[in-house]
């Protein structure tokens, strides 16, 4: 019985994805949620190659709103070591596609739970992430972009994430 139920278990967890990886999901024009899937996709592979260019052509390029929110556990070891830090700050995605670029050890993010929803003219894009840096998570959390679709395509007109254990 106990060997039964032992390998129900195992063929339940080798057929779930772990953590909804690759699961997308998506609400509004077929063909938009698919084009703001592929940039989401670029975007990926765009960190794992260190080509900042590819990486920087997805945003707009004449704006820049990115922001960084430390969770309460992050946030509070930042504090113990600089009590005048803050739990939301500025970024910039200019700075983020030369560090990809200019990394000298494998860096990748993981996607999970993507969720697009999109009228075709605006788009939201949220899923939950993990950074990492030479193979260790260096940060996970919730990202969040605001992408529209301009002349030459979808961008990513602005990003929110948070930073966490």
């Amino acid at each position: 019985m106990r060997l039964a139920l032992s390998s129900i278990l195992l063929a339940l967890c080798l057929s779930l994805p772990a953590h909804g990886a690759d699961k997308v999901t998506g609400n509004g024009p077929a063909a938009d949620v698919a084009a703001i899937n592929k940039v989401v996709e670029q975007f990926k592979a765009a960190i794992i190659a260190h080509d900042g260019k590819t990486l920087g052509s997805l945003f707009l390029q004449d704006h820049d709103s990115w922001l960084s929110v430390a969770d309460d556990g992050v946030w509070a070891k930042v504090k113990a070591r600089n009590p005048k830090a803050r739990k939301v700050f500025p970024g910039s995605w200019k700075k983020f596609a030369e560090m990809i670029q200019n990394a000298d050890k494998p860096v990748e993010e993981r996607f999970y739970n993507v969720r697009i929803d999109t009228n075709g003219a605006v788009a939201s894009v949220w899923f939950d992430f993990d950074f990492l840096d030479d193979g260790k998570v260096t940060n996970r959390g919730s990202e969040s972009w605001q992408m529209v679709r301009a002349e030459d395509g979808w961008k990513i007109s602005s990003m929110l994430f948070s930073m966490g254990d």
